[in-house]
């Protein structure tokens, strides 16, 4: 048995949810709210002022208990793992990180899950952030999509759940995550649902693009788990179909992301509805100061743990081609890569709009190319429709827009083509990245021209730190030259792609 489940035994806990009987009395048999010793906050975050309480029934959230192999690591130990990892560590009294599933000790229903799944080994994320998080404690997690950070958040919300008195009717969610897209949120559900379902913790996702009808009749059935994106989110409130008064464990996923869309008022008058001694995990691929302007606010005492290194890497396992272009030879260079490279595998090519993603997806489909398009003007069943279509194999070829692909989670993308490079190097990372994912090999093509000319000395040092080649085009472009007349191509590195064919 679980080291988390011995509280079901214990006649004054909560209702063990993997039966139908259960205690349904008052919050406040939970007792005080246990937390860390120490009222320090690491570097960088400063201490909110005094929560006041008053007429707030305490609630449990510390679950943690170290398992002896766990305390029997010394520092030296704890230290070369959390190098050989690349786990970075801030806060006061942080836990020693978990080598094995075995060590968390979560409950045999979640466990057989984890066994199901076929997990090895925890990620490096879920290593460290399973005991932070089940600590109790706020927790910042910088960590690359992909990482495992959904699991590093959504089991120890599990166990909060289930130590927490069932739903009473009226009341809204335990457990709220916020996502910037239908399709990341779409996501976090199936990873609810899987986790979930055997504790019988019920879930929904709330996103606009669909009809609010289903949603509702969710909501008024009573769920412990939301997962929404904040536009929708409000509607549902200002509406009275939920209310966020259980709320004790929120998540703000890909926090960048939100803000870049312009959601930090949404996120402010979520937050603001929420008891404020809730445990806040803060998931954010990259730390610009607007985000940890933001953490600052919403997080008291937090732990913070970050994953690879804090200056900004591609992943090595990709191959990574610049090409330096005009803005009217971008189409006939795309039909020339495609020509390339087409062999049936699935190529997602990144525009700047909306507008972008449709005009070179009906050119390529009028072209004889197999491509749809996905965007946020796209409806719901429409942009399933694609993604299916997509990862399928049926029509290998999908442009995005940054915003709709954010979060996407589609096996075996071999290609990437940065169409129009985006707005920050963080949005290239995160473009290219959805190849060369799971231990894959992947390649990335960029068109980059004289307007993009301000990103090339950072672009080249992403470019370097991952040992790919700089054309001495872009090398001149990153030193302040203007761009060159006469425009290379990725055949001019000495890379030849398919039947000889070239790219001028």
């Amino acid at each position: 048995m679980s080291r988390y489940d011995s509280r079901s035994g214990d006649p004054t806990s909560y209702r063990d949810r993997r039966s139908d009987s259960g205690f349904g009395g008052s919050a406040g048999n939970s007792g005080s709210v246990r937390s860390s010793s120490s009222r320090n906050t690491y570097v960088g975050v400063e201490p909110t002022k005094k929560l006041d309480l008053d007429g707030l029934t305490p609630f449990e959230k510390n679950f943690y208990v170290e398992s002896p192999s766990v305390a029997a690591m010394s520092d030296r130990e704890v230290d070369e793992y959390r190098k050989r990892r690349e786990i970075t560590v801030e806060g006061r009294d942080v836990p020693k990180p978990v080598k094995s599933f075995r060590d968390i000790g979560f409950p045999d229903y979640v466990m057989q899950e984890i066994t199901k799944a076929g997990f090895v080994e925890p990620t490096p994320i879920q290593a460290q952030g399973w005991p932070m998080a089940l600590e109790g404690r706020d927790l910042i997690g910088i960590a690359e999509t992909g990482s495992g950070k959904t699991l590093a958040y959504l089991l120890p919300a599990i166990v909060h759940v289930n130590a927490q008195p069932i739903l009473a009717p009226g009341d809204g969610p335990i457990v709220l995550v916020l996502a910037p897209t239908r399709e990341l949120a779409v996501q976090i559900q199936n990873e609810a649902t899987k986790f979930g379902a055997s504790s019988k913790i019920k879930n929904t996702c709330i996103y606009g693009g669909v009809p609010k009808g289903p949603q509702v009749r969710d909501l008024q059935k009573g769920v412990e788990i939301v997962i929404a994106t904040p536009g929708r989110l409000i509607d549902m409130l200002e509406s009275h179909h939920t209310n966020l008064r259980r709320v004790t464990y929120l998540v703000l996923d890909e926090a960048d992301r939100m803000l870049d869309m312009g959601f930090e008022p949404q996120i402010r008058k979520l937050v603001s509805q929420i008891r404020p001694d809730r445990q806040t995990l803060y998931w954010s691929a990259t730390w610009p100061k607007e985000v940890e302007q933001l953490a600052r606010q919403f997080l008291y005492n937090p732990y913070k743990v970050t994953i690879g290194s804090s200056d900004l890497k591609a992943n090595h396992a990709i191959r990574q081609h610049v090409d330096i272009v005009s803005e009217n030879q971008k189409y006939n260079k795309l039909v020339k890569l495609l020509e390339d490279i087409m062999d049936g595998s699935r190529i997602l090519i990144f525009m700047d709009t909306k507008k972008g993603c449709d005009q070179i997806t009906r050119q390529l489909r009028m072209d004889g190319w197999p491509a749809l398009s996905i965007h946020g003007d796209k409806s719901q069943a429409e942009r399933d429709w694609v993604l299916s279509e997509f990862k399928a194999g049926k029509s290998p070829i999908m442009t995005a827009t940054d915003v709709a692909a954010r979060g996407l989670d589609v096996k075996d993308v071999k290609y990437v083509i940065n169409y129009d490079f985006p707005g920050s190097l963080e949005d290239y990372v995160h473009r290219i990245g959805r190849t060369g994912r799971a231990g894959a090999k992947g390649t990335a093509y960029t068109f980059f021209t004289a307007s993009n000319a301000r990103f090339a000395k950072e672009l080249i040092s992403i470019l370097e730190e991952a040992g790919q080649k700089v054309s001495p085009e872009l090398a001149a472009m990153g030193s302040g030259a203007p761009p060159p007349t006469g425009h290379g191509s990725f055949r001019d590195r000495g890379r030849g792609y398919g039947g000889g064919r070239s790219w001028n």
